[in-house]
């Protein structure tokens, strides 16, 4: 008696083979190639097993996302210098594949597949969270952090994905500067000491 559902997933052989092409293809192609007819030539595996587990070129990309290996940093407890070291890693992951493949088909995919819309918003996420993380640590309120992060990362995103062009790590690191170096600190407290004595008089 078979179970109703979701299928099982595909065999580890099967999962391997696809994804390795899935990722070439990505790499050589660009996201449009994920079809199932595509990997079905690419691999021999047949086209409905493909279809039964990734449908559509974003459920392909979602699962080379899942495997991706994870990225190892170790932080020196100065928060500027730390966010300098994001700043040269992000760079070099945004120019380096496939994290730009990556990107490059989300938005590709985005304008059609709603699916990609929230696969895309999670992934850029996830690659901007290690600069939150190490933001929060300085006691700026939300929003003060969400702006510094938008002035840090969102120009080198910019740069690589629609101006097609490396990314400018030097401008993002006068960002990261201009928020979080002492001085800008010392800077913010004079301002919201200025406000609060205003405030009572």
């Amino acid at each position: 008696m078979s179970k109703l559902g979701r299928p099982a997933g595909p065999a580890a052989d099967t999962l391997t083979t696809v994804l390795t092409a899935a990722l070439e293809l990505l790499l050589t192609e660009g996201g449009t190639a994920l079809t199932p007819l595509r990997l079905h030539q690419a691999t021999g595996v047949s086209r409905s097993t493909i279809y039964r587990h990734w449908a559509t070129p974003t459920d392909v990309l979602a699962a080379l996302i899942d495997v991706a290996p994870g990225v190892e940093r170790s932080t020196t407890g100065d928060v500027v210098a730390d966010l300098h070291a994001e700043v040269d890693l992000l760079c070099d992951r945004l120019r380096d594949r496939p994290v730009g493949a990556f990107l490059a088909a989300l938005v590709t995919m985005a304008a059609s597949d709603p699916a990609a819309v929230e696969l895309r918003t999670k992934y850029v996420d996830d690659l901007v969270e290690p600069f939150r993380v190490l933001a929060r640590t300085t006691g700026r309120d939300d929003l003060e952090v969400a702006d510094a992060i938008n002035a840090i990362v969102a120009p080198l995103v910019v740069d690589s994905l629609l101006l097609g062009r490396e990314a400018h790590r030097d401008r993002a690191h006068r960002a990261v500067d201009l928020y979080f170096s002492a001085e800008s600190a010392e800077s913010a407290v004079a301002v919201e000491a200025d406000e609060d004595a205003s405030a009572t008089v």
